[in-house]
């Protein structure tokens, strides 16, 4: 026992340390070591810190690459060229430092270079190697690569798939095989299924256990690392929704859901959309740790470690911001258009006030991302700004969206409307898969005080209307999201989705059009293909 708090004390001193200097600081020209750098049972667990730091510095970049040619944000008079080209739907994207997939490749590389490195380091020190931990380890990097992958393939549309380590950063048309993005799905579900050395991508791992035992939860530094990376069940989900495998996402969602909502008090009960995340909606941005209630993952961000992204810089106007994107009237106006969103007897979406506002000058701000000025940093730069990768409520629309083309519609429309509580079918026979975990009707810990209450019930809005036609319903699912998810980075690959599953790119033209200028041009270009970032990787010029 004693050897084991020493080893994790010193471990922890390591960390504390290198963190304090350059350990995060995120460098994405930087490639790991690949000279024996686990050597020695710690740096099996500071090497994948180094995966982490690499996946910070692409948590912004989904954001501006989709959102910026979405529904709701448009240049100011600040925008740098190469934003405008995005915005544009240039095909031309020759050098442009936003369009550049490079980062991606450099947290692909990273997970193929730890797990190799990680792989022999077992093989020479069998005795040393904590199995529960190696399984963990080699699992956690499996989900980052496939969700960076499925992040490439949702921006690109194509993707250059590696599974070898780097020495030394290669020019991009050196990788070996380009795939499209329903073989990067396929290729993603295959790597999480398969794994790396017999090990799959479903062992879960607790850092505070294995680092911090000892100290109560709530005081451990260690007690939010866990969300740094990608939940399996969340993210061979969305693969699931990508290549049409919905029994196996609702599947996923619906057994994860149920088991959290069987485990958690009636008042506070994480990933349900109830009253009282209905109350607090606006702390799931304004706090310095992502909130627990709506997390199922988030890369998370400290200025004093020297972890940042950008979207302050981007969205606010606050100095030393440089307010380089604005939201865009039309975005602005379908959050109180009664005909896109049924207010019912609300007098408006508490949404709206979350997502953006004016500034002192008059300008209009995305401020999702510090709603509340001043509330948990005094000033703008302190601001760590975690970025969401799953969150509670898009367990929802994902499994909405599943259920929808089962053909389960009434709960497709429950879970987006009003919630399941008190929705049970006639007859008093609960849907199938779902459990009374949901309702006030909750026997495992009593009465549930907060049972579901659905997207829009939270909000006292009205009913989106739900048919009998899966099309129409998944158009209003999209339409609910573009509400929830304003640059968040969800919301265009979940058109192009859609608009691919029914060889409809009006469903992404007539959303996105009506900002622009040249709405027809645009529309133009989307239903030529140009939905994807243009980007040669076979050109040498990039």
């Amino acid at each position: 026992m004693k050897k084991n708090i020493l080893k994790y004390g010193l471990l922890c001193l390591v960390m504390t340390l290198t963190a304090c200097d350059d350990f995060f600081n995120v460098d994405t020209d930087n490639i790991l070591d690949h000279t024996d750098y686990i050597n020695e049972e710690s740096e099996m667990y500071s090497g994948y810190i180094g995966i982490i730091t690499k996946m910070q510095a692409v948590g912004d970049k989904i954001i501006y690459l989709t959102d910026i040619r979405g529904e709701m944000l448009e240049p100011t008079f600040n925008t740098p060229v190469e934003l405008y080209s995005l915005y544009n739907y240039d095909t031309d994207l020759t050098g442009n430092s936003y369009a550049d997939p490079a980062p991606y490749y450099d947290v692909v590389i990273a997970c193929n270079d730890y797990l190799l490195k990680l792989y022999d380091y077992k093989e020479k020190n069998p005795a040393s190697i904590n199995k529960s931990h190696y399984e963990a380890l080699v699992s956690c990097a499996l989900r980052v690569k496939a969700w960076t992958y499925l992040n490439i393939a949702k921006i690109y549309g194509e993707a250059y798939w590696y599974d070898g380590a780097m020495r030394e950063k290669p020019e991009l048309p050196e990788f070996p095989e380009v795939k499209k993005l329903d073989e990067v799905v396929v290729a993603c579900k295959d790597l999480l299924d398969k794994g790396f050395d017999g090990i799959n991508g479903k062992h879960t791992m607790s850092w505070k256990e294995w680092l911090d035992p000892d100290t109560e939860v709530a005081k451990s530094n260690y007690r939010y690392w866990d969300y740094m990376t990608p939940e399996y069940f969340a993210l061979y989900a969305e693969l699931c929704l990508w290549s049409g495998d919905y029994q196996k996402a609702a599947n996923l969602i619906l057994n994860a859901m149920n088991e959290k909502f069987a485990s958690t008090v009636n008042d506070a009960t994480a990933w349900m959309h109830n009253d009282k995340i209905g109350g607090v909606y606006a702390t799931i941005w304004n706090n310095t740790n992502p909130a627990p209630q709506e997390t199922v993952s988030a890369i998370i961000y400290d200025y004093q470690k020297n972890q940042t992204n950008s979207l302050l810089k981007h969205f606010g106007s606050e100095s030393p911001n440089e307010y380089l994107l604005a939201p865009s009237k039309v975005g602005m106006d379908r959050f109180s258009d009664s005909d896109f969103n049924p207010l019912g007897g609300a007098g408006s979406d508490r949404r709206t006030s979350v997502t953006f506002t004016k500034d002192n000058a008059g300008n209009y701000v995305i401020q999702k991302f510090r709603p509340v000025k001043g509330a948990v940093r005094t000033f703008a730069y302190q601001d760590d700004v975690h970025i969401y990768t799953y969150r509670g409520s898009e367990l929802y629309f994902m499994l909405a969206e599943a259920m929808n083309n089962l053909g389960r519609y009434d709960e497709a429309s429950a879970l987006i409307n009003n919630g399941l509580n008190g929705s049970f079918p006639s007859g008093g026979v609960f849907w199938d898969g779902f459990t009374d975990d949901w309702t006030s009707n909750h026997t495992t810990l009593g009465t549930r005080k907060y049972p579901d209450k659905g997207i829009r019930g939270v909000h006292s809005l009205g009913m989106r209307e739900f048919t009998k036609n899966a099309k129409d319903n998944d158009l209003a699912i999209l339409d609910e999201m573009m509400l929830e998810f304003s640059c968040e980075g969800k919301i265009y690959p979940a058109m192009i989705r859609i608009a691919r599953r029914y060889g409809d790119f009006d469903i992404i033209a007539d959303r996105v059009c009506p900002k622009y200028a040249n709405p027809d041009e645009i529309r133009a270009k989307i239903k030529a293909g140009g939905y994807f970032i243009n980007w040669d990787l076979n050109n040498k010029s990039n």
